[in-house]
Parts: C-alpha cells; sequence; structure tokens
C-alpha cells in the first residue's frame, strides 16, 4: 500500500458533486486538472472508465497499465495507460491504499452466473454505464464498455490465480486523487450490487471533485 494524503482543499475545488448509489457520473477532465473520488460512507465500490477526450477508442487498458507497473493493484504513483501506451491519468494522492482491475464490472449476465438466475435483472454497473453514454455521452457506445478500475474494491487474487471478492478495505471519507496528463473523459458507476461484499450490502454515496 502507497498511503498519501492530498494538500488540495475541498473547498477551493472547481467542481463537486455527490453520485449516488447506483447512479452514473460522465464529465470531461483537462490535462492538468485534478480529480478526487471519496468513499462518502466507506465501503463503496466505484466502477470507473477513463478515455482519451479527443479520441475514445484510445482508452484505460488494464493490461498495459499492469505490465507498465508491475502489479495488480493500483495506488500512489500508479500511471493509468491506454491502449495506445499513453498515460491518461497519475494516481497523486490515495488514502485507501490499493484498488481493483482485474474484476471488471458486474452486469445482468454475471450476476446470474455468479449469483442466481432471478440475480439477472437487478441492477448492476454495465447497465449504469450504458445508460450514462446514452443519456450524455453520445460518441460513445456498448464496444466502449472495457476493463475498468474498481476504486476502493478488494479482490484478492487466491494462489491458485482464482479472484474473490472480499469485505472493503476502505472507509468513510478515504479518497483516491488522480491528475490527468491529457484531456481525459471519466465515466463512472457508482456500484449498486448487493450480491458480494464489495459495497458491504449496502451501496452508498460517493462525491467527486475536481480542482484546476
Amino acid at each position: 500500500m502507497a498511503l498519501k494524503e492530498s494538500t488540495l482543499v475541498p473547498e477551493k475545488a472547481a467542481f463537486s458533486r455527490v453520485v449516488n448509489a447506483g447512479s452514473g457520473f460522465s464529465r470531461g477532465i483537462a490535462r492538468g486538472q485534478t480529480v478526487r473520488i471519496v468513499d462518502l460512507e466507506g465501503n463503496q465500490a466505484v466502477d470507473t472508465l477513463f478515455f482519451d477526450a479527443h479520441e475514445p477508442t484510445n482508452r484505460y487498458s488494464a493490461v498495459d497499465t499492469i505490465r507498465e507497473q508491475g502489479n495488480i493493484y493500483l495506488t500512489t504513483g500508479t500511471r493509468l495507460v491506454s491502449t495506445e501506451g499513453d498515460v491518461l491519468l497519475t494516481i497523486v494522492a490515495d488514502t485507501c491504499g490499493r484498488h481493483d482491475t482485474l474484476g471488471g464490472a458486474c452486469a445482468a449476465e454475471s450476476n446470474q452466473v455468479r449469483y442466481a438466475l432471478e440475480k439477472k435483472y437487478m441492477h448492476n454497473c454495465r447497465d449504469t454505464f450504458l445508460l450514462e453514454i446514452q443519456t450524455r455521452l453520445e460518441r460513445f457506445g456498448k464496444r466502449d464498455l472495457t476493463h475498468n478500475v474498481n476504486f476502493f474494491m478488494n479482490v484478492p487474487v487466491t494462489p491458485e490465480g482464482g479472484l474473490t471478492f472480499e469485505d472493503g478495505v476502505s472507509g468513510s471519507g478515504r479518497y483516491v486523487e488522480l491528475r490527468a496528463e491529457r484531456d481525459v473523459t471519466i465515466l463512472i458507476s457508482n456500484c449498486p450490487q448487493l450480491n458480494n461484499p464489495c459495497n458491504a450490502f449496502n451501496p452508498t454515496p460517493i462525491q467527486v471533485l475536481i480542482w484546476d
């Protein structure tokens, strides 16, 4: 874990918004701006995608990010690398300690496979992403929903190479902060998952702040 607090003051942020549990969020972030995602009540997973604002096909790549940093978890100092090898953002502060980029986003299909057939129709992150791009990001489509970061989510890797979804390592007020290294678009699903402990079985709001 690479814990580091930020010197930025929330009252001086140029933008601030609370995103309710299960809701989506998207916004452009200019090069040099800093975005902070705050886990307001603790134990909340925040599924997040990043794109080059001028070329959405150049988007966050979990594979390239993991390879370049030699670590499956993200924390302070991690550079989020795109499919074209560009650095989209750098994590500059982190009071949680580590974040997942292997577990993916919950979907109707994964809910029924992992949990039960009747769970297929429960609210999920993929549906939140789709609703957000249909209403606010006209240039995007289903094919743009690829690798994502799960901020605050605890997904240990077993010795056999499997993934487990465990109780979170975050807490109330903890945050992750990223500096944009180029103009980017952020797309968030504040995860509504109720079938595993990633949200403590009780999804809660988050806050997004941006500084110039």
